[in-house]
């Protein structure tokens, strides 16, 4: 098979795929911003039936008290503490810059995931909620010691401790524990019972958080290169039965999650970061979603983990524990912190291509401190891998090329009896032993790269921002000025003026050809600039090896020599 098909097909995937990104923008349902009756106080039922009363959902909290803010900063983390609730309000994460650092602006801002904005609402709330006591629910006010919490140099361990004190003689003490250099932060809260009779009740953890606004673009090119928008945004939970799942927020009120797990956590999840609530590995929870409107505001989206029932005798305490993390999406750390939790690194269908590329490519940004330099060298190691299927390939078209006036013969022989014509081509495959679908194996090796490799590219943290050499800021975002695009052009180009036209190639084909470096300038002004860099690099090993396959066999025999 020649080069032909691999451009068609190639390119045939590539715009289908282009096509189906800009329908799911314009044409996919997305969830409406308009109230809807679903109640703000008793959403949800009942999580644990006869345990605890429904949890309230509401956004609105009562204004007979008054909260403060609390800061804890670590070596990566800096919080904001609600004191009503105790409930996590912002999170930025210091080491990830919204935009990459320059000269210019050596310290841009940190990313902001958890944010207590109107527009960007997304809350890490934790609470009590008992049937017949005193609780505090993730309204409740608490007190804190101090408005100011600080990692110190040395320092591993920070807490920072709530408390809250009812008249009956209930008490809880609500503890944050941050650690060095971690993004998992421990949760506490100790139940102290002061009364007179035993207090019943549940603990519970719940992510509530708006839907993203719809992205504003200038131009239609900046729309299409913006790959976050491609990204899942929504819920996400994991059991040990039903493994990974994940929930858009269209399908909030169409399909709500009610489910009892035990050993798994919920999670709402966007481009290269995540929240999530870890609940004890062998505590029985029930995770349920639902959606929480008033005040006219926007839907406010709650995934919810509720513990099992909690006895606590009288003059005595009871701890429920869990763990909150805030941060990006990095598999060697997630799989540190749960089960399953670095399957929010969601590559789809294509995990099996995309997961071991991405292995691959930090072990080789381990030796060169570079992800371009790592890309380079991953498609030098594909190249070789796949060395003997591309010569394979490249052998059938010259051998091809050679049948040229022989099909031709057949052509005038057969004239429009495509059946005869068919049935002659194949016995000359055969009696010249030409496999033409020996071409085939390079390309169903080169499609599933390119797509694992997309998702890799789009996806992994650790290449957002991440430099290749000039004006290569980022390359998992397109190439500002279009240079990698219009590199790989000319390699195309090149790749036609050394292949002459193949045995067989009808006038339409031949057109076609002539289009395709075209086609696929305009392809790739989308794509990550690291993707395009992939097949720069990967085209010009092909066009090297397209040129020693032809001066070996397309070069004309030598002369014979005379007769003494």
């Amino acid at each position: 098979m020649n080069q032909t098909r691999t451009f068609l097909l190639f390119a045939l995937l590539a715009v289908a795929y282009l096509l189906w990104m800009a329908w799911e923008q314009d044409y996919a349902p997305h969830p409406t911003n308009t109230p809807t009756t679903t109640s703000t106080t008793a959403a949800g039922g009942n999580p644990v039936p006869g345990a605890a009363p429904a949890i309230a959902n509401g956004g609105a909290e009562s204004a007979t008290a008054t909260a403060q803010l609390i800061t804890v900063t670590t070596d990566v983390l800096r919080l904001t503490i609600d004191t009503r609730g105790g409930s996590v309000v912002r999170s930025e994460l210091l080491k990830y810059p919204v935009t990459p650092r320059t000269k210019k602006d050596p310290e841009p801002a940190s990313i902001r995931l958890l944010d207590d904005g109107a527009t960007d609402y997304f809350a890490a709330q934790t609470g009590l909620v008992s049937a017949d006591g005193a609780a505090p629910d993730h309204r409740a006010i608490f007190q804190a010691a101090q408005t100011s919490y600080e990692l110190a140099a040395g320092q591993d361990a920070l807490n920072v401790d709530l408390t809250w004190t009812d008249p009956s003689g209930i008490k809880v003490l609500k503890r944050y524990t941050l650690h060095r250099g971690s993004y998992a932060i421990d949760l506490d809260q100790q139940i102290d019972n002061g009364s007179s009779k035993t207090w019943d009740g549940n603990a519970y953890r719940q992510l509530q958080r708006v839907n993203r606004p719809v992205p504003v673009y200038s131009n239609y090119l900046q729309r299409m290169s913006d790959q976050s928008q491609y990204g899942f945004f929504g819920a996400a939970w994991y059991s040990p039965e039903q493994k990974f799942n994940k929930l858009g927020y269209d399908k909030f009120e169409k399909e709500p999650l009610q489910s009892q797990v035990t050993g798994g956590w919920v999670a709402m999840m966007q481009q290269y970061f995540l929240g999530a609530w870890i609940p004890p590995a062998k505590e029985a929870e029930t995770f349920s979603t639902t959606v929480v409107n008033d005040d006219g505001n926007a839907p406010r989206y709650v995934i919810r983990s509720v513990g099992p029932q909690i006895s606590v005798a009288p003059g005595q305490h009871v701890s429920s524990s869990a763990q909150l993390y805030i941060g990006p999406k990095l598999p060697d750390v997630l799989k540190n912190v749960a089960p399953g939790l670095e399957l929010t690194i969601d590559y789809g269908m294509l995990k099996i291509f995309a997961e071991p590329l991405h292995w691959v490519l930090a072990q080789l940004d381990k030796l060169t401190g570079n992800w371009g330099v790592s890309i380079i060298l991953l498609v030098l190691l594909i190249n070789l891998v796949t060395f003997k299927f591309t010569n394979a390939q490249f052998e059938s078209a010259a051998k091809m090329r050679k049948l040229k006036p022989r099909m031709d013969a057949l052509k005038e022989r057969y004239g429009d009896d495509r059946q005869k014509m068919q049935q002659a081509t194949m016995e000359l495959y055969k009696k010249e032993k030409i496999n033409p679908v020996a071409g085939c194996l390079p390309l169903l090796i080169t499609i599933p790269i390119f797509y694992g490799l997309y998702y890799v590219l789009r996806d992994s943290v650790e290449l957002r921002q991440a430099p290749f050499f000039g004006w290569i800021h980022d390359l998992s975002a397109a190439d500002p000025y279009f240079v990698l695009p219009v590199l790989y052009t000319i390699v195309m180009l090149a790749q036609q003026w050394l292949m002459p036209q193949a045995a067989g190639m009808d006038p339409t084909q031949a057109k076609m050809m002539k289009f395709m470096p075209l086609m696929f300038a305009v392809i790739f002004l989308f794509f990550p600039s690291g993707l395009v860099l992939y097949y720069v690099v990967n085209g010009l090993c092909r066009l090297l090896q397209q040129w020693w396959m032809m001066r070996r066999h397309d070069a004309a025999p030598p002369p014979a020599k005379a007769a003494a």
